[in-house]
């Protein structure tokens, strides 16, 4: 299979027993040969190396960048200054859950989304219209993740920048093993971690060179299926399996999100705010009765009648448990709720969950 987009790691991942497979038209080290529970228990106890180049890194340059770039998320970006960035999410005009993004202020003029596989750049070139400003999509800006709680330990000594010293949600340009970069506290495992952003040429040394300083203390590179299983026990959504167009922030989860008293204009906010209370659908979680993880397809029901479906499973071998992400009606959305799962390949009792499961203080993301 042929993609538009490449990974300057892709020799990497193809020595790891890696068959890239698409996501985000760019292909992405889905498995290793390894096994996934290892990488999982990696990010748990030590950190994952994780490739995720695969998000779209997009600059917003100009004038009237910080502009464009507050009416195009939900966050009120004039609160947050030059060094720092924010978890947002992109509407559609109706209101509907359209993308969601990390978006940096990197300095004065100079803003960068990252995003995912939504519509986050069509919406992105809707907000620009008519305003003095720049769009530059950057390919060669690579994104590698590393994970977990000796992930401060692996990386301190190799830069210049007081790594301990970065906040949740803040940013520096840097170098790293001598390459330049762009280090972020940011990350989704639901651990203490940082987001690496590099130029292709830089990205394969930082890449080997985490590696060979980590693995000692035991370090691994991570595949996207051990990405989506320490999601699920974080409660990290995916766009747009755990949540689409049709839903509202509300109804996922994510109200957070979205800045109440923000005073400027964005996409769909009178539909967003109109929405607020008519939610039709929660996300939570369930643990079902089963050791196994159960169809990522299933549907759920209290006696004959539907009332949800999953979005995300995962079987944790950190808390032994049967996990997942689910949509399930409004009013059954509170921790405690029986539900009896029926999937092609599993069918089972569970029991709703409040969220995440894993970490629920997310103190360790965050201290």
């Amino acid at each position: 299979m042929t993609y538009s987009r490449h990974t300057a790691l892709a020799d990497r991942h193809r020595a790891l027993g890696a068959e890239l497979e698409d996501w985000n038209d760019m292909g992405m080290a889905w498995q290793y040969d390894q096994d996934v529970n290892d990488e999982h228990r990696a990010v748990r106890t030590a950190a994952g190396l994780l490739d995720v180049s695969g998000l779209k890194k997009v600059h917003i340059l100009g004038p009237d960048a910080l502009a464009v770039a507050d009416h195009l998320i939900t966050r009120d970006m004039t609160e947050i200054p030059a060094g720092r960035s924010v978890y947002a999410i992109i509407l559609n005009e109706e209101g509907g859950f359209t993308d969601d993004c990390i978006m940096f202020n990197l300095s004065p003029n100079h803003l960068m989304l990252v995003h995912g596989s939504g519509t986050g750049m069509e919406q992105l070139q809707k907000s620009a219209e008519g305003r003095n400003v720049h769009i530059q999509f950057d390919d060669d800006l690579h994104d590698i993740s590393l994970q977990g709680p000796k992930s401060l330990d692996v990386l301190k000594d190799h830069t210049p920048m007081d790594l301990a010293g970065l906040k949740y949600f803040r940013q520096a340009p840097t170098t790293l093993f001598g390459h330049d970069c762009l280090i972020s506290r940011t990350g989704f495992s639901g651990e203490r971690g940082y987001e690496i952003f590099a130029k292709g040429e830089d990205v394969v040394p930082i890449w080997d060179a985490i590696l060979e300083h980590g693995r000692p203390v035991g370090v691994l590179p991570g595949s996207f299926n051990c990405i989506d299983a320490v999601r699920v026990e974080a409660a990290l959504l995916f766009y747009p399996f755990d949540m689409d167009e049709s839903n509202t922030p509300w109804e996922v989860g994510l109200g957070f999100a979205v800045s109440k008293k923000k005073q400027g204009d964005y996409r769909g906010k009178q539909a967003c705010m109109n929405s607020i209370g008519k939610e039709k659908i929660k996300v939570c979680g369930i643990v079902a009765d089963t050791d196994t993880a159960v169809d990522a397809d299933a549907e759920l029901f209290q006696g004959d009648r539907k009332v949800g479906k999953v979005t995300a499973p995962n079987f944790s071998p950190v808390l032994n448990q049967s996990l997942a992400l689910v949509q399930i009606d409004a009013a059954l959305a509170a921790p405690g709720t029986k539900v009896e799962v029926r999937g092609p390949n599993t069918s089972c009792s569970a029991t709703t969950h409040s969220l995440p499961f894993y970490d629920p203080s997310k103190g360790n993301r965050e201290n």
